[in-house]
């Protein structure tokens, strides 16, 4: 008999239809049950020994909510007779007049066993999931925007360390570091088995995109790193694994039922009997050359746009044209941001690396990227090398071009006549949170529409004090006087914004929420914290997500 191995996860929702992703124990048809009637069914496809479907239902009605059960070759799965927990439910949009609910964050370390002390603090997502559990009636989010870092390939628990080492060893290289696809479907359930979390995502939608810890550290941050990386014997098969597990538990249900029809890959993976090869060849293709893949994508709630980019894989690398997006990206990126305008009242970049940071490591980037391009000569160039490895200099400031051409199509999506009422870009990566206020230096270039920076790190990880420090200079006044001395020396152009910061910066295990409704918005940051009292929120590590800020962004 299958069983359930990892999941059910719900994944795409809009007025009418669903897709639900779940690995079962052996090849059988996967089946969605909906209260409501509604039902759908999809039979497994094999990769590398494991059996994954994607169930899409259709015929579901906008502004219901029904629960939904998981069969596999017509035995019920999900929901455990013994769970804890609400029933899994899917709540459809009520049209483009209803409010939306957005929560995103970045960096989730997986939390320890129940009983084990969690080094890092309770985590976000596990008290968002107590809170949800406690009043499933209450608010929750329409979709959580996971933006990088879902698992640590480079930096893995004691457990999975010990695991690994039984497995082959710790001898050769990567050592106690991911090295297969079978060490990368470990990650995954030690992350998504967690019961809070489990249960998180099977009742409210996700949209996810990688960063650089889902493959290593620093993944694409020069020609050079690639260079040597790619002389290593274990980086292939590192890198590889590494894009076909994401293929699989994350690229797919960030796709459509449309989509997903239409998907040619998708398609020759459920044909074969085993589709390993298949996306093997895939994930090599991709790797040879990133502009032949298209990891970024569109959802669209209501008149709320989500834009999320792929700003690792998409890179150009060649220091004399050295770009955050390809040529195809950028296209891709500009055609979906000024398409319809009339059909939009938000428009939301998702990007797991800020825009706009501390001014003085904005500077700091922009310096070192005229360094490395050679603007100082060999020897500043190969400084500028070291410092940009040892610093993660590799943010939008690091690519001054695109930085520029972001800045520019940003400017143009909010300032036409059907401009959005805002147009804000959400990030991580940086183990903090802040909310960032632009100003174009030219007063004609102002867009109409509200334009913010808003950045949410990490979910649940550690924040060095160094971190805090840093960052917290990184704003002030010295701090700006000294990245402007740094920018004169390497010739950077004047960024054509200037920007302040308006709230922030919050260090903690965190999430933010915007609430769109209509032509207004709002913004919330919460905190993970120790609670005293009982209830679901024990299974959380007795935590409860705490609201540090709240504002409105938008005039009444």
């Amino acid at each position: 008999m299958a069983e359930l191995r990892l999941g059910p996860l719900l994944r795409y929702v809009d007025g009418s239809s669903a897709t639900f992703w779940v690995e079962a124990s052996r090849p059988c048809t996967a089946e969605v049950r909906c209260a409501d009637g509604t039902r759908g069914q999809a039979r497994t496809f094999q990769v590398a020994g494991h059996h994954y479907a994607l169930v899409p239902v259709e015929g579901l009605t906008p502004g219901t909510t029904t629960s939904y059960e998981i069969l596999l070759d017509g035995v019920a799965v999900w929901p455990p007779p013994d769970s804890r927990f609400p029933p899994s439910v899917v709540r459809t949009p009520g049209g483009e007049d209803a409010a939306v609910r957005v929560t995103f964050g970045s960096c989730r370390w997986a939390s320890p066993p129940a009983g084990e002390k969690d080094p890092v603090g309770p985590d976000a997502l596990d008290t968002l999931a107590a809170r949800i559990a406690e009043a499933p009636d209450a608010e929750r989010p329409d979709v959580l925007l996971l933006l990088g870092d879902q698992v640590y390939a480079d930096e893995v628990s004691r457990a999975t360390r010990a695991w690994i080492a039984a497995r082959r060893g710790l001898a050769d290289p990567p050592g106690h570091q991911v090295a297969d696809y079978e060490e990368y479907t470990r990650l995954y359930y030690e992350s998504w088995l967690d019961p809070e979390i489990r249960w998180l995502l099977s009742t409210v939608p996700s949209c996810m995109i990688f960063d650089d810890h889902d493959v290593i550290d620093d993944w694409n941050t020069s020609a050079s790193w690639l260079a040597e990386i790619r002389a290593t014997p274990w980086w292939r098969e590192r890198v590889l694994s590494g894009l076909m597990s994401y293929w699989v538990h994350q690229h797919l249900g960030n796709l459509s039922p449309t989509e997903l029809s239409g998907d040619l890959l998708y398609a020759a993976v459920r044909e074969t009997r085993d589709g390993t090869d298949v996306l093997r060849a895939f994930a090599a293709q991709a790797d040879a050359d990133p502009a032949s893949v298209r990891w970024s994508y569109r959802r669209d709630f209501g008149r709320t746009r989500v834009l999320m980019l792929d700003t690792r894989a998409a890179r150009v690398l060649d220091e004399k044209d050295r770009a955050m997006l390809d040529p195809g990206e950028a296209a891709w990126l500009r055609e979906q941001a000024l398409e319809t305008p009339e059909s939009r009242d938000h428009l939301l970049i998702g990007t797991s690396l800020p825009w706009l940071l501390p001014p003085l490591i904005h500077h700091v980037e922009t310096w070192d990227a005229a360094l490395c391009r050679g603007d100082r000569g060999g020897r500043w160039a190969r400084f500028g090398e070291r410092l940009r490895r040892a610093a993660d200099l590799e943010h939008w400031a690091a690519f001054p071009e695109s930085f520029t051409e972001l800045t520019e199509l940003i400017a143009e999506a909010g300032s036409d006549e059907r401009a959005p009422a805002t147009v804000c870009v959400l990030s991580g990566d940086v183990h903090h949170a802040y909310v960032a206020d632009p100003v174009w230096t030219d007063p004609a270039r102002q867009p109409s529409a509200r334009v913010l920076q808003l950045t949410c790190s990490p979910v649940h990880n550690s924040i060095p004090l160094s971190v805090r420090l840093g960052f917290r200079f990184g704003w002030s006044r010295p701090a700006r006087l000294l990245g402007a001395l740094l920018a004169r020396h390497g010739g950077c152009a004047r960024p054509p914004v200037e920007w302040r910061k308006t709230g922030g910066p919050w260090f903690g295990n965190q999430l933010m929420t915007l609430t769109l409704h209509g032509r207004s918005a709002s913004l919330r940051l919460e905190q993970a914290r120790r609670a005293r009292d009982g209830g679901l929120g024990r299974a959380a590590g007795g935590a409860r997500l705490t609201t540090v800020a709240e504002s409105r962004i938008t005039p009444e």
